[in-house]
């Protein structure tokens, strides 16, 4: 059982793959054809390249935040869970960062080279130069498309503006220039110059420029610059396509360049709003030092006192001291004044706040740092978008709550210090008081002095701290670390002729295979042998092939296929009958049915066994349809029916002999009647058969379909052997259970199946080689059969 069932799966695989075999040719086409059209595409398709950069974003070291401010953030509207490196990642693709590139490598303008086979974008040494004499407004909103033929080194030609190809030059839509000439055009004036010595600029080439609005550009970059990045690293990798990898290269260099001085601007603007701080302070600082020194001057020379550095030495060192506590603590409070002031000022969230001016608190400078951290952030999503931004509106609330903070810490510090400055001057009361021989006007002196140092200290500080910021103004550093240069590929990214081709055999293998076997799934016809032995179980006695001659009958002396097909079904016949003892053998030709072949195989079928010399009687009792006087070509109006219906008539009155054929006769259907089933029935029929079967060989009867009439079932009786005749390429299978059931349920005696109408093969089939009469089909029908 499983070795049949084997047998069957190989015999299934060999028909498929002949199925596709047989096939080739149309396979072969599709082929071809998708081969060719992969070529053409390869070929017309503009070639693309791609560049690639590497860069890392640096991290700043001294972003520690303070322990309350992180546990702040980390709840509520204050969460902070976006990436820096993915922050920057869209500042980097940001329209403003985009509109400078685009702006500064004039990516508006493109110019294209027309060569024989395709166009090609020169973004490098341009074959001309087109310069407008109209502002960057207008020329940077605009779409215009023209083309220029270089006719010499001092001439061009140019078609209307926005044309639509280079055909309107045969049209002569166009005009002549010089070069330098005024061109006056619907969106201004423009002069063109040329640049011989270089690609496409020679006499008689032509030059498309293509003019488009800078709005386009910038969000086709947007889409264009593919940038990766991993949220565990630093590390970000750009890349761009562009049709040529010069312009790939320098696009991708603009668009680093471009973010670094970015930052570098953020950067230098904390320094400037930095040093602008401390120049205000140092003014007020200069004026009060001013007038200190004034002071003291005036009551040196009201009191006439000279060696004050004689006379100090009578201060204790606990004096020293405690004056320099003073000192350092009057510095902080004023700093811290300063610095308040400064915050109620400038309270809107945009204002970036003074970084490091001296408050000895490290929460202060931590405090302003983040502060001005989140400002610059902001300002730089709203160059892309607005304050309704989910992000800008997280940001106002952190902002807000820093300052909030930032005031609360200066007041609580502010606090702090004029309790330490009131125990310093307490302590200095106590100090003073023992010094009880000092004079009054040397203690007042000695205050002044105080104030003095306080001034000049605080005035040396901030002199430090601008020459600081004056140096922090020139050495920003970019936030991005180059590690890759950009770098084009040496080949193209697109066409890829490797995977074009393999998708061309592909497809050109897939679809006809596709085609074949839906076609294949869903022909319910019978086209072969194994079609047929699916269905019918019944003895296969062999087929018919087509014949492409107009004759549809066979000769004694035929050597074609169909003549031979007919001598192998009748020797395959006198060996299933071979156990017969009957003289005469009477075989029955019948269908599921009408037009499947049955009169054509009964005819020449007679004719085979006539040919043979056996006396053959063709009997039509296909009473309904008759064909047999078509086929060959008989005129008589008497037959079957009248010999049935009129027992005056004798066998000899119905009975024909065929032209030039003395061993063939035949008993025609007759009249038409209108009870052909009661005919049929009649005691005349069966002693018709008794009689013929006396006097012949091979009885052939062309019978009605079975699958359309009971008329053949009920003379299946008298037959030794049923032919059931099957229309290759034209009956449904499903047609085919009556037959089926014909076999199983033996209602025809001796029942064998026979397929008509079958293609010919090539090689040894019927007869030897091929066959003259043959013709031959269209190419196109040659190569789908």
């Amino acid at each position: 059982m499983q070795s049949t069932q084997t047998d069957s799966n190989k015999e299934t695989l060999v028909n498929i793959f002949e199925l596709y075999i047989s096939k080739w040719k149309f396979i072969a086409l599709f082929l071809v054809l998708f081969i060719a059209l992969a070529y053409i595409q390869i070929r017309y398709s503009t070639v693309e390249y791609q560049a690639n950069a590497t860069i890392k974003i640096k991290e700043d070291d001294k972003n520690n935040k303070l322990p309350e401010l992180s546990s702040l953030q980390n709840y509520g509207m204050f969460s902070n869970s976006f990436s820096k490196v993915a922050d920057e990642v869209e500042i980097i693709k940001s329209r403003a960062i985009a509109s400078e590139v685009v702006d500064d490598l004039n990516l508006n303008i493109q110019y294209f080279v027309l060569g024989q086979v395709k166009t090609q974008e020169i973004f490098s040494n341009q074959p001309i130069n087109i310069n407008f004499l109209v502002s960057d407004s207008i020329v940077k909103t605009i779409y215009a498309t023209f083309f220029i033929k270089i006719i010499s080194k001092t001439h061009f030609e140019l078609s209307n503006i926005n044309a639509k190809n280079i055909l309107e030059f045969e049209k002569n839509e166009y005009k002549k220039y010089a070069f330098g000439e005024r061109v006056t055009s619907k969106f201004g004036e423009f002069i063109i110059t040329p640049n011989f010595g270089n690609y496409g600029s020679e006499i008689g080439s032509f030059v498309e420029i293509r003019l488009k609005p800078l709005r386009s550009i910038i969000e086709g970059y947007q889409s264009k610059i593919k940038i990766e990045s991993d949220l565990k690293s630093n590390i970000v990798k750009l890349s761009v396509i562009e049709t040529s990898p010069e312009k790939a290269v320098t696009v991708l260099n603009k668009f680093i360049e471009k973010y670094n001085d970015d930052v570098i601007n953020d950067k230098e603007l904390i320094v400037k709003t930095t040093s602008d701080f401390i120049n205000s302070r140092l003014n007020i600082v200069s004026n009060e030092l001013e007038n200190v020194d004034f002071t003291a001057e005036k009551l040196q020379k009201d009191n006439r006192l000279t060696a004050l550095q004689a006379q100090s030495s009578i201060y204790l060192q606990s004096e020293r001291e405690n004056e320099s506590k003073i000192i350092t603590t009057a510095n902080q409070l004023q700093l811290i004044d300063f610095m308040s002031d400064h915050l109620q000022q400038n309270n809107s969230n945009a204002d970036l706040l003074p970084a490091d001016v001296g408050i000895a608190d490290s929460n202060i400078s931590e405090i302003t740092k983040i502060h001005n951290d989140l400002v610059l952030q902001r300002n730089r999503i709203l160059k892309s978008s607005s304050e309704k931004n989910p992000t800008v509106v997280n940001l106002d609330n952190q902002i807000q709550s820093l300052k909030e903070n930032l005031d609360m810490s200066l007041k609580n510090i502010k606090s702090a210090n004029n309790i330490t400055l009131n125990n310093l001057n307490r302590e200095d009361a106590r100090i003073s008081s023992q010094i009880y021989s000092a004079p009054g006007k040397e203690r007042q002196f000695r205050d002044i002095k105080r104030q003095q140092d306080i001034k000049e200290s605080l005035y040396l500080y901030l002199l430090q701290k601008r020459e600081e910021t004056a140096i922090s103004l020139g050495m920003s550093s970019p936030n991005a670390k180059i590690i890759d240069q950009a770098y084009a590929l040496d080949s193209p990214v697109n066409p890829k002729p490797k995977i074009i081709y393999l998708a061309a055999i592909l497809l050109g293998l897939f679809i006809p295979v596709s085609i074949i076997y839906v076609r294949d799934l869903l022909d319910t016809k019978i086209h072969s042998k194994n079609d047929l032995l699916k269905i019918v179980s019944a003895p296969y006695i062999g087929d018919i092939p087509k014949s492409s001659s107009k004759s549809r009958l066979i000769k004694k002396v035929d050597y074609s296929p169909k003549a031979e097909a007919f001598r192998i079904i009748r020797t395959n016949i006198g060996f299933l009958l071979k156990d017969n003892d009957n003289p005469c053998k009477t075989i029955f030709v019948t269908s599921t049915t009408s037009q499947e072949g049955k009169s054509h195989t009964s005819i020449n079928l007679a004719s085979s066994f006539s040919f043979s010399e056996k006396k053959v009687l063709l009997i039509e009792t296909d009473i309904r349809i008759p064909r047999v006087n078509d086929y060959l070509n008989i005129e008589t109006k008497e037959g079957l029916t009248d010999y049935i219906s009129d027992k005056s008539k004798s066998l000899t009155d119905v009975t024909i002999q065929v032209e030039d054929n003395s061993f063939l006769h035949i008993i025609p259907s007759g009249t038409i009647p209108p009870n052909p089933a009661e005919i049929l029935m009649s005691e005349r029929v069966e002693e018709l058969f008794k009689k013929v079967k006396k006097e012949y060989d091979y009885i052939i009867v062309d019978t009605a379909a079975v699958g359309l009439v009971t008329d053949t079932l009920l003379i299946s009786k008298f037959a030794d052997l049923f032919l059931y005749v099957v229309s290759a390429n034209n009956i449904d299978k499903r047609q085919l259970h009556i037959a089926q059931t014909m076999y199983t349920e033996k209602r025809l005696p001796n029942m064998t199946v026979l397929l008509n109408g079958t293609e010919q093969k090539k090689g040894y089939g019927y007869g030897y080689g091929n066959n003259p009469n043959k013709k031959k089909k269209s190419w196109i029908k040659r190569l789908v059969s």
